[in-house]
C-alpha cells in the first residue's frame, strides 16, 4: 500500500470555535482534495464540538515572508506612527477589536 502523505497533497487546516470571531490555525492534514480534507479535518480538529467553521488550505497556495527577512519586512512599519491605534478613537459599537 502506498502513502498517502507521499501522494496527497498538505492541506491546512483553520477553525473558528464557538467563541472566537476569526479562523485560528489548528494542524495539517493530507488530504486526496478539498472535500476529503473538510470531513477529515472535522474529524481530527473537532472532536470535542468545538468549532463552528473549517476553512482548509492547500499548503502550496500559502506565500509567506521569511523569517530571516524579518528585519526588511517588518521594520519599516515602525516610523509610521500614524498606524498605531493610539491614533484612532473607535465607537463603543465596536467591541471586539
Amino acid at each position: 500500500m502506498s502513502d498517502p502523505s507521499k501522494e496527497w497533497p498538505l492541506w491546512e487546516v483553520f477553525i473558528r470555535s464557538k467563541q472566537g470571531l476569526e479562523h485560528k490555525h489548528c494542524g495539517s492534514l493530507h488530504a486526496a482534495d478539498a472535500q476529503q480534507a473538510l470531513r477529515m479535518a472535522r474529524d481530527v480538529y473537532t472532536r470535542r464540538q468545538e468549532g463552528v467553521s473549517i476553512w482548509v488550505v492547500p499548503s502550496a497556495a500559502i506565500t509567506a515572508s521569511a523569517p530571516e527577512d524579518k528585519e526588511a519586512f517588518f521594520d519599516p512599519m515602525a516610523d509610521k506612527v500614524y498606524r498605531h491605534p493610539t491614533f484612532y478613537v473607535l465607537p463603543d459599537e465596536v467591541g471586539h477589536m
